[in-house]
């Protein structure tokens, strides 16, 4: 009878989370679908709107600066004004910015638009876990979070692909319009299914590190950006300098805080610090090449955009099987081994990936591009992990929302920066030849070496990685710093 009612109760359990799981699924699908499927439109924007790789990549740059802004915001808000609400505004936010992005008739209005994306989207995820966890019954933590990275693993390999299609045979206008019925979808189930949450008593909020962040972020991508064109140029220094200052006092700031906007006290441990500075390195890495890929393959190779999305599709199934191998390999090895061979392996397709030319076969591409996803898959899970866990106990709920912000920020910068890189190497070989196309595809080479160059260090800087001490009192933690460390992983 006790074991019956035992399964009633576990039926009667999950029964109650499917409704708002997917709610939080339908919306993190939608802002991952988004993010990953600017990769592949942005030669057809830049065409569409006659302009150049250096300015619209400003679309993508704005949009990550938005979400790295609103995501230590996340929290505070939920406590503030109840989680269902937060949830559900920010789902109508992204939703209003994607149909406005849709309209957008300048490289202006489009990349204000997608400023309004980034900061709804930036909310989607740490609210949407947030309130799972909370329903999740104890003996089903795991598995419920486990659902959620779903649309983590979907979503980065459907994207190019959907946005590849409606590029090439509709418009890439119905890349942001198609999230006006998945968000109305998706307010229509959280009104329905997202319980209530308690409002609770919160502290003042950091307002001086509100203002501080963006600028001192938005400053130094700006300065990144021009800085591939010209380090000594105007804008470069004062984007560096101003934003530097910034900078400095942000985190002085945010030291001087008791609630600070993002908890830099954190830094204090050796091993949290020498894991969030391989994960910067090997995120400028890797999401500097995600943009640097498709420009290569439609621009240079002249693929329309879903061949491009096919193309792009084995590297994201590639992440997708070695992410959970990854987490299981870090419980035997630590994340020092997963850190050196993931990076390294990264580091020998980019370095391959250097050596093209236009013969280059399409096949030796894509298993460069499967070399990167599997490298991704095996070391960023296992150095997100460690991060979460060599972090003082009593600084782990601030953690996250630290980490995912400073992922966006790294974003941000590795597009500006390999973008900018890319753009004056054009610019640099063209003055040693007559061919445009032999001049595009040597300044390519040349990023993707940069970007080997980064890995490299990432992949020696691996090798300080020691295993974080373990603390005993952490067992119910555990699942908690899993579904983050998924997070982490992100977009």
């Amino acid at each position: 009878m006790s074991e019956k009612s035992v399964n009633n109760n576990e039926i009667f359990s999950i029964k109650t989370i499917i409704g708002p799981l997917l709610a939080v699924i339908v919306g993190m699908i939608m802002v991952i679908l988004d993010s990953t499927a600017m990769n592949v439109a942005l030669p057809g924007i830049v065409n569409d709107f006659k302009s150049d790789v250096s300015t619209m990549q400003w679309t993508l740059t704005g949009y990550t600066l938005a979400m790295s802004a609103v995501i230590p915001l996340a929290g505070w808000m939920s406590d503030r004004f109840g989680a269902k609400r937060i949830f559900l505004i920010t789902i109508i936010l992204f939703t209003l910015g994607s149909v406005l992005c849709s309209f957008a008739q300048t490289p202006e209005q489009l990349i204000l638009y997608r400023v309004i994306q980034g900061l709804g989207g930036g909310m989607v995820a740490p609210i949407g876990m947030a309130i799972i966890f909370q329903l999740a019954p104890p003996d089903k933590i795991g598995a419920v979070m486990g659902t959620l990275g779903v649309p983590m693993l979907l979503a980065p390999a459907l994207g190019p692909v959907l946005a590849g299609y409606l590029v090439e045979y509709v418009t890439w206008h119905w890349i942001f319009l198609i999230n006006l019925p998945i968000g109305i979808i998706a307010l229509l189930i959280g009104m329905k299914f997202l319980p209530k949450v308690e409002r609770k008593t919160v502290p003042s909020l950091d307002y001086l590190g509100i203002i501080l962040a963006p600028i001192a972020f938005a400053m130094l991508a700006y300065g990144v950006s021009e800085g591939g064109k010209s380090w000594s140029s105007t804008a470069t220094l004062t984007g560096l300098v101003v934003g530097g200052v910034a900078l400095i006092l942000f985190i002085f700031v945010e030291l001087r805080q008791k609630q600070p906007l993002l908890e830099l006290r954190v830094f204090g441990s050796s091993d949290f610090s020498k894991g969030i500075v391989i994960a910067w390195i090997s995120q400028i890495a890797l999401f500097g090449v995600m943009i640097i890929v498709p420009l290569f393959l439609q621009t240079v190779r002249g693929y329309g955009a879903l061949d491009t999305g096919l193309i792009l599709l084995p590297q994201a199934l590639a992440s997708g099987i070695m992410m959970p191998i990854g987490g299981r390999l870090y419980d035997k090895l630590g994340a020092r081994p997963l850190a050196i061979t993931g990076l390294s392996i990264i580091t020998v397709a980019l370095f391959m990936l250097s050596q093209i030319s236009m013969d280059t076969t399409i096949g030796f591409i894509i298993a460069c591009l499967v070399m990167i996803g599997a490298g991704m898959g095996l070391s960023m899970m296992a150095i997100n992990t460690h991060v979460l866990q060599s972090a003082p106990r009593h600084l782990v709920s601030r953690v996250t929302p630290l980490t995912t912000a400073a992922q966006q920020v790294m974003v941000s910068f590795a597009v500006a920066g390999m973008t900018g890189f890319l753009t004056s190497r054009i610019t640099d070989h063209m003055t040693e030849t007559a061919n445009p196309i032999e001049a595009s595809v040597a300044a390519y080479g040349d990023t993707f070496l940069l970007a080997a160059g980064i890995a490299i260090v990432g992949a020696l800087l691996g090798t300080i990685l020691n295993r974080p001490k373990q603390q005993p009192e952490d067992g119910p933690d555990d699942e908690s710093k899993k579904a983050n460390a998924a997070m982490m992983t992100g977009h």
